[in-house]
């Protein structure tokens, strides 16, 4: 009797800790608060001026890594965006989408003026050298590795597919997989905005 009395409380413990640990974060994307990569970044806009983290201060600030040529994961994140400020409405304003090409080979600064903005005249396309563009990658642990394709000399660019969503103050807060509704992003980006 007291065996089973004592498992019934483990169990009540058990559910407890697990309904409060489901409590945890008011966000829907992974909350990674306090995460020491993804610190900040200097590359430049297609103006050629070098653009860093803190030049968005006072904005929430979403960084996706890709690249023009991507077939699907790219264009679709995009489009997604452009469907997250839609949904803002007036507080479009204070969030700036940022594009990081993966392939500064073939991404020049002209291709990415005329492709980042086809989604959203306020996103912003951002590129370095080969050395600049491995360290942004290493500083977000962002995966991209050429793959050959079927003509020579063609290839595509497997990468990452995830955004990174900075606070207004400039830290790094979320992470948002592959894939995520719209509205989901959006009130994520509220509570951000709303000083979460």
């Amino acid at each position: 009797m007291m065996r089973s009395l004592l498992h019934m409380l483990q169990a009540l413990c058990l559910s407890v800790l697990l309904a409060a640990c489901d409590q945890g974060s008011q966000f829907l994307a992974a909350d990674v608060t306090g995460a020491d990569f993804g610190r900040d970044f200097a590359l430049a806009a297609t103006d050629g001026k070098i653009r860093q983290l803190s030049d968005f201060k006072g904005k929430a600030v979403v960084v996706f890594f890709g690249y023009t040529q991507c077939p699907d994961v790219c264009p679709t994140t995009l489009g997604t965006m452009a469907q997250v400020l839609q949904l803002l409405g007036s507080d479009a304003s204070r969030v700036q989408v940022i594009f990081v090409t993966v392939d500064p080979e073939r991404d020049t600064a002209a291709l990415l003026e005329q492709y980042v903005p086809a989604f959203h005249p306020s996103f912003l396309g951002l590129r370095g050298d080969a050395e600049a563009t491995r360290k942004v990658l290493q500083e977000f642990r962002v995966f991209a590795q050429k793959k050959p394709g079927q003509a020579n000399g063609q290839y595509t660019v497997d990468h990452t597919a995830q955004d990174y969503v900075f606070d207004p103050r400039g830290r790094l807060r979320l992470i948002v997989k592959y894939g995520t509704a719209a509205d989901s992003i959006a009130a994520d980006l509220r509570h951000l905005l709303n000083g979460a």
